[in-house]
């Protein structure tokens, strides 16, 4: 009953009575990979993403840029409610062969965040060298030491690596970076992988010729790190390059960039902080994107604090069709209304009950 019931909701006529929930409010959608099978890419359907792309236009919803949206929420120009702004991660190949052409039929403003030192490159992106070793390796068994743990992988299973694969991701998100750099490579050397310099074409880069090309077509780009560190991982002086030298990079080589960054990682409150936001401010840039919590932003929210657009919540695009039409029309928003709204009547209740039990002669 209720699948079938989350199934309807998906269906257009149905999200419509959810519209007011929106009021006020705009969804800044974050995507990462698109699958690309000659490549050996996995990730999100190209289809789900034009069948998502026809939705929105079908059902007119205001999309725009993310610029638009912080100007918007700044009170620069008129707010929209329902908006919704295209964002991907990264600046793969795949974001720019496959999504950009996407975004580009259907007329769909959208910006990518690029890690500057990936298309330069220097280097090919941490959590890909990770995947590769733990899919490469012929070893059944690996022990890697990383911050002071002793990790035992047992590969028995192919269909495991992957899992194996972001559990020790995870481990190196919370270790500094020098200790996450040396921990991937005593992974590898542990699975006796060598790690080739260039990525193979299925981790590759999009080329910065190819970024140009879809500016002039209306894709923007925007900062996202030299090399991708947790930025709370690193010292005073990494952190400031991290952030200065990708906006740098970025701006020698877009016609316009966008003065948004994008903060590796993102997690509120674990993975960036006040150091962060005094550097972007120092640089002149107008704000930047968290990927956690995921929530919808608000001219209210924005302006509720200082550094508040330094750290606005994008809502991750989904796995399938039916997420996505929940995110963006109001139907999780009304869900998540009516919960805090259940919660608070029982903490009223709780303390009524409590408030009765205590009074004398009760």
């Amino acid at each position: 009953m209720v699948e079938w019931l989350t199934d309807l909701l998906a269906v257009p006529w149905a999200t419509r009575p959810f519209a007011p929930a929106m009021r006020g409010r705009a969804t800044i959608l974050v995507l990462h990979r698109l699958a690309d099978p000659d490549r050996g890419i996995v990730g999100l359907d190209p289809r789900v993403l034009r069948r998502a792309l026809e939705f929105l236009r079908r059902e007119r919803y205001p999309v725009v840029s993310l610029e638009r949206i912080f100007r918007g929420l700044a009170g620069e120009a008129p707010p929209l409610d329902r908006a919704v702004a295209f964002t991907m991660d990264d600046g793969t190949i795949d974001q720019a062969d496959i999504a950009a052409p996407l975004f580009a039929e259907f007329d769909c403003p959208a910006t990518i965040f690029v890690v500057t030192d990936f298309l330069d490159g220097k280097q090919w992106c941490w959590w890909h060298r990770v995947e590769y070793v733990f899919e490469a390796t012929r070893r059944r068994e690996l022990t890697v030491a990383l911050g002071g743990e002793r990790l035992v992988y047992r590969l028995d299973e192919a269909r495991a690596r992957p899992r194996l694969a972001r559990h020790f991701m995870e481990r190196c998100k919370r270790v500094s970076e020098a200790e996450k750099l040396g921990g991937i490579e005593r992974l590898a050397a542990a699975a006796e992988v060598e790690v080739p310099a260039r990525p193979p074409a299925r981790y590759a880069p999009m080329s910065w010729d190819a970024l140009r090309a879809w500016e002039a077509r209306g894709i923007t780009f925007g900062p996202h790190s030299l090399t991708h560190p947790v930025l709370s991982r690193t010292d005073d002086a990494q952190s400031e390059r991290e952030i200065a030298g990708s906006w740098a990079r970025l701006s020698a080589e877009a016609r316009r960039p966008v003065p948004i960054f994008c903060y590796p990682n993102g997690h509120t409150g674990t993975d960036f902080g006040p150091r962060e936001v005094s550097t972007l401010r120092t640089l002149g840039l107008r704000g930047a994107v968290t990927n956690w919590p995921h929530d919808w932003v608000s001219a209210e929210d924005f302006r509720r604090a200082p550094d508040a657009p330094f750290a606005v919540p994008r809502i991750d695009f989904g796995a399938d069709h039916r997420c996505f039409v929940h995110s963006v029309s109001g139907v999780w928003r009304a869900k998540q209304v009516v919960r805090a709204q259940l919660e608070q009547s029982r903490a009223e209740a709780a303390l009524a009950l409590a408030a009765r039990t205590t009074m004398p002669g009760v």
